[in-house]
C-alpha cells in the first residue's frame, strides 16, 4: 500500500525537483499543495501522513502550517525543506513538530537519509 506524501511548495518548480529527489522504489501517493492552506485541506483528507514542507508562501507559511497541525492534532510527519537556513528559522521549525530540517537545494541522499532515520522509508 502507498503512503500519502504531500509535497508543499508555492513554486512548482520546486515541488518537482522534491519528486525527483524522492527515492525511486519508494511506494508513495504524491499530492501537491502551492500554498499552506490547501495543505491543511490535503492533510485533513488523509492525503498527508509525511509532509515536505517549504516555509516560505503565500497565504499560510510553513509555520502557520505546523501550527494548524499542532493544534487540530492532525497525523502528520512533517519534514521541512527551505532555504531559510537560519539557525532561529530551524529552531522554532523543531519547536512546532517537525522531524527534521532540509536546505535546498535538496540532496536526493540527504532526503532518503531522513527518511530512513525516522522510519519513514527503509530502502
Amino acid at each position: 500500500m502507498s503512503l500519502p506524501l504531500l509535497i508543499v511548495d508555492d513554486s512548482s518548480f520546486a515541488r518537482k525537483q522534491v519528486i525527483r529527489a524522492l527515492p525511486k522504489e519508494w511506494e508513495v501517493e504524491v499530492s501537491q499543495a502551492g500554498n499552506g492552506e490547501e495543505a491543511i485541506a490535503l492533510i485533513e483528507q488523509g492525503k498527508g501522513e509525511v509532509v515536505l514542507l517549504d516555509l516560505t508562501m503565500p497565504v499560510m507559511d510553513g509555520f502557520a502550517v505546523l501550527e494548524e497541525i499542532r493544534a487540530k492534532d492532525l497525523p502528520a510527519i512533517v519534514i521541512v525543506i527551505s532555504g531559510d537556513i537560519q539557525p532561529e528559522a530551524e529552531a522554532r521549525v523543531m519547536k512546532l513538530g517537525a522531524v527534521a530540517f532540509i536546505k535546498k537545494p535538496l540532496e536526493p541522499a540527504v532526503l532518503s537519509q531522513v527518511l530512513r532515520d525516522f522510519g519513514i522509508y527503509s530502502g
